[in-house]
């Protein structure tokens, strides 16, 4: 008992049952000629589960939808009969590879088979690398005979070619060139050559009196003999015969001639009253004068002067019909025609806009133009005044006072009538006279801002500070606009009088502080004295109250590079983005930052978001130009034109391209496209005379500059960047022309 427990205990463990081992092949894969139950001697009879139950031949399968002939299980066996049946006709035998087809395709192809045909398949390669060095020597052989028997041209002449290393240079210069072997007829063949026959020759034989019997009845009925010379049909010998008798004296017909047109000339010399109406000796030479001018044909001008009355009559209030039809007749050299249609426009459109616009034709026809203008003229004159210079380079000076003294005299109000006034005697050098124009337009305009202006300008262009201070003194009393404020913190700027400019800065900003120049001046103030605080405190202020302006993002960005701070400035660009977006002239600047930096991949990139924010952007795609590389940048300036065909910026960057490439003749058409599309770009001025400066003739240069003070342009980055300039404010056009050109350096 006391061994109990242990006894259990073994007995208890030796119960326990033991863990079965894995078999070791159990999922691998059986070994070649592994045939299941073959062991067990499973392979000699077939039971019910192997084949299935039993079906008769006429039973349908399973398939419903089965085509005829395999419906039934005997179909498809028969089918299956006739697919393993090999095709044992003699014609698909062979005496070497036996039947054509495989007799045992039915049967699996395992790895021995396999493993077979790679043998066989070395065994191929081996014999044929045997016997590779016989067949390629056939080959050669073969070749070498075949050109034996058909050589080339070169072979035939080779042995020739050898000896010619043994001729001499007196042998070769004398072997004779290849004759022509055409006859010299074919070698010069000369065209017929046809002589009419000279009146010499009719005469002669005029005179021989050889007498004709036959002729053609033709030529009798339908008057074919009938000639002018003596003896012809019109002589009373009948049967169209011509007699010897007469002669054919042509000195005398040119005299007959001559006599029969001084006779004409002097009936019309001398009318009823005896003024001479024709000139009998100077007939000819006036002929002359009576060519047209026109290069237009005739029927042509008929016809465009029967479109142009038909608008007339249909609507006589057509203020450009009557133009047309003025500029018809004076293209055609008909200048009083044109003078009466242009009256009578006058008194058809009483209007003022259409009135100037008549009267700009009219001037240029006659000095003795009458100026009409209506008492409804309004501030609507300004629009004309591109009319009213044009009308000056076609008039004397004298004749146009007088006309502008008619028109300010129905329109006191037109302030632009009496700014061209006051103009027309500041040109003529009579400074009083135009302070008095200005005096008598303030008077029937007290608070204009144009003639408080007008007349500060004329002072300070005379030098006569003093007088425009206290002109600008009363015009803050009376009128006080933020441009009135302007012009005198810029007075005292350009004097030197830096105080008084931050007194009237702080002062006009204490009444316009919605008025970006005003900060804009302010911060250029304090950056010019160095105080670089307060001038970036005066932009933070102005953009505050302007947050749309982009001159003062420009200038606070600059301000902030300039004292090196590129990251500061690189933000400030970027926040001014995000409040005006699709702003060329931002994307512009921080393009042109990152390419300062030398951060040349980042600049691209930026242009690259530039040009998809704002791809019809001309200044942009004129500055992705000359970022590329020259190789591409033909390529850039051709997508730039297919977007901004007319933009002036991508025609100047095309003509800078041309000028780089040394193509003179399509730089400067260019050029001339340019400032035809746009006058007012000072920079492609600039750029024009630089370039004729140094490929260009010295009256070439004196045109430009010509056009361009005529142009007076007002636009464009480096144009402004001196024109606005402190020190160039009392420079002309052409001065600042010559130091814009100065400071180029064609670079690109």
């Amino acid at each position: 008992a006391l061994f109990a427990p242990a006894s259990r205990g073994a007995a208890g463990s030796s119960a326990l049952p033991t863990a079965r081992k894995k078999k070791p092949f159990l999922g691998m894969p059986a070994p070649l000629g592994y045939v299941p139950g073959l062991g067990r001697g499973a392979t000699g009879f077939t039971t019910r589960s192997d084949i299935g139950p039993a079906r008769d031949a006429n039973d349908p399968v399973d398939d419903r939808h089965a085509p005829p002939g395999k419906r039934t299980v005997g179909d498809q066996m028969k089918k299956n009969q006739d697919d393993d049946d090999e095709d044992l006709n003699d014609t698909n035998y062979d005496e070497f590879n036996g039947y054509a087809g495989s007799l045992f395709s039915s049967g699996p192809y395992e790895k021995d088979d396999e493993e077979a045909d790679a043998i066989y398949a070395a065994l191929d390669k081996r014999m044929d690398e045997r016997r590779k060095e016989r067949r390629e020597l056939r080959e050669k052989e073969e070749i070498e005979k075949y050109r034996m028997e058909r050589p080339k041209i070169q072979q035939q002449f080779s042995d020739l070619k050898r000896k010619l290393s043994e001729v001499s240079e007196e042998e070769w210069l004398s072997i004779p060139d290849v004759g022509d072997a055409r006859n010299k007829r074919q070698r010069n063949p000369r065209y017929e050559k046809l002589t009419p026959v000279p009146d010499s020759f009719f005469a002669k034989h005029l005179q021989t009196g050889d007498n004709h019997t036959s002729v053609d009845p033709l030529q009798v009925q339908f008057g074919g003999l009938n000639t002018p010379f003596p003896g012809g049909l019109n002589t009373p010998y009948p049967g169209g015969m011509t007699p010897g008798a007469g002669e054919l004296d042509m000195r005398k017909i040119g005299q007959a001639r001559n006599t029969l047109m001084d006779m004409r000339l002097s009936q019309v010399s001398d009318s009823v009253s005896g003024q001479t109406v024709v000139d009998p000796k100077g007939y000819l030479t006036d002929l002359n004068s009576m060519i047209p001018t026109h290069g237009g044909d005739i029927s042509d001008i008929k016809k465009a002067r029967l479109l142009l009355k038909s608008v007339r009559e249909t609507n006589p209030h057509h203020p450009p019909a009557w133009i047309a039809s003025a500029r018809l007749e004076e293209v055609t050299g008909k200048l009083q025609v044109a003078r009466n249609l242009i009256m009578k426009g006058t008194e058809m459109c009483p209007k003022v806009r259409h009135t100037l616009n008549i009267c700009s034709l009219s001037l240029s026809l006659s000095l003795t133009a009458t100026f009409t203008v209506s008492q409804h003229c309004s501030c609507d004159l300004l629009t004309c005044i591109q009319q009213i210079k044009f009308s000056i380079s076609f008039t004397l000076r004298e004749s146009l006072e007088a006309l502008l003294q008619r028109a300010v005299a129905h329109c006191p109000k037109a302030e632009v009538l009496w700014l061209m006034g006051a103009k027309s005697k500041w040109l003529a050098g009579d400074v009083p006279a135009a302070r008095s124009i200005l005096a008598l337009a303030f008077q029937a305009n007290p608070n204009s801002e144009e003639i408080w202006l007008a007349a500060v300008k004329l002072e300070s262009e005379n030098n006569e500070y003093e007088r425009a201070r206290r002109l600008l003194a009363k015009a803050r009393s009376s009128a006080a606009t933020a441009r009135v404020f302007m012009k005198s913190i810029k007075l005292e700027w350009v004097l030197g009088n830096i105080d008084a400019a931050q007194e009237l800065c702080t002062e006009a900003l204490r009444l316009y502080e919605n008025f970006p120049k005003l900060w804009m001046m302010k911060g250029q103030i304090e950056e010019q004295s160095e105080n670089m605080d307060l001038a970036r405190e005066a932009y933070n202020q102005g953009l505050k109250k302007c947050p749309h302006s982009m001159p003062l993002w420009l200038l606070l960005s600059r301000l902030e590079e300039r004292v090196g701070q590129l990251t500061r400035a690189r933000a400030i660009l970027e926040k001014s983005r995000l409040k005006n977006p699709q702003a060329p002239e931002l994307w512009l600047e921080s393009v042109r930052l990152e390419y300062r930096a030398g951060l040349k991949n980042i600049s691209n990139t930026l242009m690259a978001k530039a040009l998809q924010e704002c791809p019809n952007s001309g200044v942009l795609w004129a500055e992705a130009v000359f970022l590329e590389a020259r190789p591409q940048r033909k390529t850039k300036s051709v997508d730039a034109l297919k977007k901004c065909e007319h933009d002036p910026h991508v025609l100047l960057a095309v003509a800078k391209l041309f000028w780089s490439e040394r193509k003179i003749t399509k730089a400067r058409e260019w050029f001339l496209r340019t400032v035809k599309i746009e006058p007012d770009l000072g920079d492609a001025w600039a750029f024009f005379y630089k370039f004729e400066l140094q490929h260009g003739t010295e009256e070439q240069q004196e045109e430009v500059k010509k056009r361009c003070e005529n142009a007076e342009p007002r636009h464009g980055e480096l144009w402004c960047a001196e024109s606005k300039h402190i020190l160039n404010w009392q420079k002309k056009i052409g001065e600042i022309l010559v130091l814009v050109a100065a400071k180029l350096k064609n670079t690109f």
